[in-house]
């Protein structure tokens, strides 16, 4: 049975977090791969301005690119309309037939809300989940979410600690906003990109 991951997110912008995260889990499960999915129009991200989903998509190749294992889709960018899910990962799942386990990860923060997710029991069926989690993270109410998914779906979801979860986009994008240094917190080729193109200044 082969092992694939596909970790989504807006990566707004990419950064060492999120590459620490996808390898570490890789390591971890014997991943034969992590495909990354930016986002397209997710509907929970509605109520803040999401970059361009060009910007992200390259942003992500970028910072990717060195690793063999790790690859990037354009599945939920080139979807119209909201994206979901779900729907990718019915996407992945027919793509990989049932001789392939998926495992999607994402952090520790989504998994509290998954079941509010589009067709979240169906997604638990088609797919493995993954939490990441920071030092420091509340782990008792994840740990209470997933006894609650276990009990209500039969359904295990994995939690790992990941330390360079500490980095977070938000706070790459206020640090450019005020002036101050990046550097270190994501690869340089995508540092590069968000000041050739001026993003998150405003």
């Amino acid at each position: 049975m082969y092992r694939i991951g596909l970790m989504g997110g807006t990566f707004d912008p990419i950064h060492y977090g999120h590459l620490v995260t996808a390898e570490e889990i890789r390591n971890k499960f014997d991943l034969e791969k992590v495909i990354f999915v930016p986002s397209g129009h997710p509907p929970h991200k509605e109520k803040r301005r999401v970059s361009d989903e060009e910007h992200r998509y390259l942003m992500t190749f970028l910072a990717t690119a060195p690793n063999p294992f790790f690859e990037v889709s354009r599945i939920e960018i080139d979807r119209p309309g909201l994206t979901y899910t779900i729907d990718t990962v019915r996407q992945y799942r027919t793509m990989y037939g049932q001789e392939y386990e998926l495992y999607f990860i994402t952090g520790a923060d989504a998994i509290l809300e998954i079941l509010t997710w589009k067709d979240a029991d169906q997604l638990l069926e088609l797919c493995e989940f993954i939490a990441a989690t920071r030092p420091g993270f509340n782990t008792s109410d994840i740990k209470e979410q997933i006894e609650h998914i276990a009990a209500l779906y039969g359904k295990y979801i994995y939690s790992v600690e990941v330390p360079s979860l500490a980095i977070s986009s938000t706070d790459i994008r206020q640090r450019i906003r005020d002036g101050r240094s990046i550097k270190y917190l994501l690869p340089e080729s995508v540092e590069y990109y968000i000041k050739k193109c001026g993003l998150y200044m405003d």
